[in-house]
């Protein structure tokens, strides 16, 4: 998608009695049902970008810019995009909850196993569909695909098979920067709190100096996203500490200016869509307001069983959603002659359907597996 543009002696703050969650808080080993919810959510957001709010390849599946095609709903699928920055608050909170009190090894094997099977089926589905003779679409170099397995393309230089891998270079960067920090000598409220105020101060002065290797291990136009999540996660597990709420504030302020800078332009015929600074806001403060609800248990009521089902699909949803969903689209629109809005909606309920043979088939049979060898336990154990 192409819209979107931390160890010393640290100084003592006050820590509570203990690191337990706050007791109206769930516990580390109860589901939050809504956070699933929310994750399919914001997949579909970026899917509803993907399939409507943008240009590009998509328009040669629809034969035709998807502002004709949708004319009264392509300019609000243009803030679908925002999606992302959803998905990176959840990131932050689901993260700081399974990382604490975990060994690093244990941390490193789970978030592997969670990324890479479903990661690597999507490559391979997504280029053997692309050498098809009748699709149009072609797959990157056999080198740059083998580099792609690796999920290192991005900093190598190499072309994406998957275009939607940009953000989860992101995720690793986050990870390595949450593994090495708060992981690696144990997570507690002090150090997640240093955490997030130093990886604030590094995003601005990153911002402030330009200096290229500091954007890339911060990530500023990221960063404030996970903050949040990570904030809020504090006030999940602490109850409402006012030093947590002022991490999720700040990160919120920086985050809204990233994106508005990022995604909001001027009229200009070369834009799809132009987007409002206000609309831009909103959405990110409704994602931030609805991990909050979660953080504070204000969904504690939304324990439909259908919701880890559809927490399961987002990953594999999201890997495969958008270059397959071409295909997809293509075959029903321009090859059968289906309406478009019929079309939208097939697409959609097509790439669930795959998203669940994924799950299904790759997930649940090679991610237990895939961790058990990382942590190198066996299946009795």
């Amino acid at each position: 998608m192409s819209d979107a543009r931390m160890t010393a002696t640290l100084p003592t703050l006050p820590e509570p009695r203990t690191d337990q969650p706050a007791p109206r808080a769930a516990g580390p080993g109860r589901r939050l049902y809504a956070l699933d919810g929310l994750r399919l959510v914001a997949a579909l957001m970026v899917a509803l970008y993907h399939y409507g709010g943008r240009d590009g390849d998509v328009s040669r599946a629809w034969g035709a810019s998807p502002r004709h095609e949708f004319p009264q709903l392509s300019s609000a699928f243009a803030y679908g995009c925002l999606g992302v920055q959803i998905f990176f608050v959840i990131s932050g909170f689901v993260i700081c909850m399974s990382g604490w009190g975990r060994p690093l090894r244990s941390f490193v094997a789970s978030r592997a196993a969670r990324l890479y099977p479903a990661y690597w089926a999507a490559i391979v589905l997504v280029t053997l569909v692309f050498a098809l003779p009748w699709v149009t679409y072609k797959t990157v170099s056999p080198s740059d695909t083998l580099v792609n397995l690796s999920m290192l393309q991005q900093p190598v230089g190499a072309d994406r098979v998957l275009g939607v891998c940009w953000t989860l270079w992101a995720e690793l960067r986050f990870y390595t920067l949450f593994a090495l920090f708060v992981v690696l000598p144990g997570a507690s409220r002090r150090r997640v709190v240093l955490f997030c105020a130093v990886w604030t101060l590094m995003t601005v002065i990153t911002s402030a100096s330009h200096v290229e290797f500091l954007r890339v291990v911060f990530m500023p136009e990221h960063s404030a996203f996970f903050i949040g999540g990570v904030g809020l996660y504090l006030v999940h597990r602490f109850g409402n500490d006012a030093l947590a709420w002022g991490i999720v504030g700040v990160s919120f302020l920086l985050g809204q200016h990233y994106a508005v800078a990022g995604l909001v332009h001027p009229p200009n015929p070369h834009y799809f869509s132009t987007r409002s600074a206000y609309v831009v806001i909103a959405v990110l403060a409704l994602g931030y307001a609805a991990v909050a609800a979660v953080a504070t248990g204000r969904t504690g009521w939304a324990t439909w069983r259908w919701l880890p089902f559809a927490g399961a699909l987002t990953y594999p949803f999201y890997l495969v959603h958008e270059h397959l969903g071409w295909v997809v689209i293509g075959g029903l629109h321009r090859g059968l002659g289906i309406p478009s809005y019929a079309t939208f909606a097939l697409t959609l309920l097509v790439m669930l359907v795959l998203a669940w043979a994924l799950h299904r088939l790759v997930e649940r049979r090679f991610t237990p597996a895939l961790r058990r060898a990382l942590e190198g336990t066996s299946p009795g154990r």
